[in-house]
């Protein structure tokens, strides 16, 4: 397999403080990769940077074929991002969420309205389509959040704290599906146990370093 993330000596400081230092990484077409560590460590500002949040202090980083500095508008294409604090338009409902990230893709109409009736269906909230996310719980805020992600079909998935809010029966629903989807899934967690049940491999974020848990 092919590395679809290529990330070499990456590095991020804000001010005086240093959040990523010499981050070389290799993530493979494919994979299942798992960050685990606790709070604090750096997992959410490397996927920051890798989905072009931020800006990296130092170091490359490609992601599909395309840097994140100089063609961060490409990686955007290829990316699905579900962030650890969902990121939802509270007035709109649940598909006019979906629909709307369907329309910043371009994507047609009849192929968009299909794409997003199969993603409901597949982590069980078409039920609440037409419910007003800010009348949402958490868990149903995080589904709603996976299809207006998945929409345009990206070739990689960014998960953060994808468990935050989910219920046991939730969380393994959420297992079945990642392991079900055929691209790339890049997994940030403290939780271990999640990361073991569905990772190919797992590193630790620890004192700004990556070390391999489990390949």
């Amino acid at each position: 397999m092919e590395n679809i993330i290529s990330i070499k000596n990456l590095r991020k400081d804000f001010g005086e403080n240093t959040a990523i230092k010499d981050l070389t990484l290799d993530i493979k077409e494919g994979e299942i990769f798992g960050f685990l560590g606790p709070s604090g460590a750096g997992k959410t500002t490397t996927i920051k940077m890798l989905t072009c949040l931020i800006p990296p202090t130092s170091g490359t980083a490609a992601v599909a074929g395309y840097d994140v500095v100089k063609s961060p508008d490409e990686v955007r294409q290829k990316i699905g991002m579900v962030p650890q604090l969902v990121s939802l338009y509270g007035d709109l409902t649940a598909r006019e969420n979906a629909e709307l990230c369907a329309d910043y893709y371009g994507m047609p109409r009849d192929l968009k309205e299909q794409r997003i009736d199969d993603l409901m269906e597949l982590v069980d909230i078409k039920y609440a389509e037409n419910k007003m996310v800010k009348q949402m719980s958490g868990g149903q805020k995080q589904k709603v959040s996976v299809v207006a992600s998945l929409v345009h079909q990206p070739d990689i998935l960014f998960l953060d704290e994808p468990t935050t809010f989910l219920d046991v029966f939730c969380i393994q629903a959420l297992e079945q599906f990642i392991k079900w989807y055929e691209g790339t899934v890049v997994l940030v967690s403290h939780d271990q146990v999640f990361l073991d049940n569905v990772s190919d491999c797992i590193y630790v974020i620890e004192d700004q370093q990556l070390k391999l848990a489990r390949s």
